[in-house]
């Protein structure tokens, strides 16, 4: 496989610098020096040694096309902020640019039709951690093949992020959403959302994760109180998700190896193995 020249968008957020930090020690890739970031951010910011020039909303259009001139062909990863993904989606479009969106938010049907019709493959996800996925999967399996099988019960969603993150779970509304085939009627302001660290430290996560975690559970109880069923899935820090990504660029370069268009997810991406 040949070298993937790689772009990471959002630098200097956390969740963009642990990708950073994970690829630039993969032998995979060859990570471009720049990242488009906030209108607010510095004009440079370093990961792991290497001096990252950040890139401005005002400016990225016309320097984007000066790093195609002299880099050629490179794959985007997207960890923004959930009030640029629209935005994004239809930039990454418009200039041809390959991405990967692990970025929540935004209006996840137009983004969607946005990247089906362009002329560019693209993987856009709301969980990039392959296991989480997988899981999501069983679940989806389950309400396509059962469907009403916990008609009667009802449920209780809690989901917990470090206090920044502006958004309500992806992963969570996604999972309510196949809860809500199997027969239980659930909105997504029903979601309990923790974002503070007194009340994370007292759930049990780790004081060294209260700054990067996402801990997730669903109960399901029978309307009679007889029978009660429960889903977690807990992760500390950021490293699922950084490999669960790297994973998706490698399957969109290959996508581009074979002249593919439209819009995969991370379902596409544990299929192809």
């Amino acid at each position: 496989m040949s070298t993937i020249q790689l772009m990471i968008n959002g630098i200097p957020g956390n969740v963009a610098a642990t990708i950073f930090a994970h690829a630039v020690k993969d032998t995979r890739f060859k990570i471009l020096p720049f990242s488009l970031t906030g209108p607010d951010a510095p004009e440079s910011h370093t990961v792991e040694g290497v001096e990252i020039a950040l890139i401005s909303p005002d400016k990225r259009s016309e320097k984007i096309d000066a790093i195609k001139k002299e880099y050629g062909a490179f794959v985007s990863v997207d960890y923004t902020h959930p009030t640029a993904v629209d935005a994004n989606v239809a930039f990454y479009c418009d200039k041809a640019l390959p991405f990967v969106m692990g970025t929540t938010g935004g209006n996840r049907e137009k983004i969607q039709d946005d990247a089906s019709n362009a002329s560019i493959p693209s993987v856009i996800a709301p969980n990039m951690a392959k296991q989480i996925v997988g899981l999501q999967a069983m679940i989806e399996f389950g309400a396509k093949n059962f469907p009403g099988l916990f008609a009667g019960y009802t449920m209780k969603v809690k989901e917990s992020h470090q206090s920044w993150k502006a958004d309500t779970s992806g992963t969570a509304k996604a999972i309510i959403r196949q809860f809500n085939a199997l027969g239980i009627p659930f909105s997504e302001e029903e979601i309990e959302m923790v974002r503070d660290p007194q009340k994370q430290k007292a759930m049990g996560i780790p004081e060294e994760h209260i700054d990067g975690h996402g801990w997730h559970t669903y109960s399901l109880t029978a309307g009679d109180g007889s029978a009660e069923f429960g889903i977690t899935h807990n992760i500390n820090g950021r490293d699922i998700y950084a490999e669960g990504t790297l994973d998706a660029v490698v399957f969109l370069h290959e996508k581009l190896a074979e002249k593919a268009t439209g819009c995969y997810s991370m379902i596409d991406v544990l299929k192809k193995g």
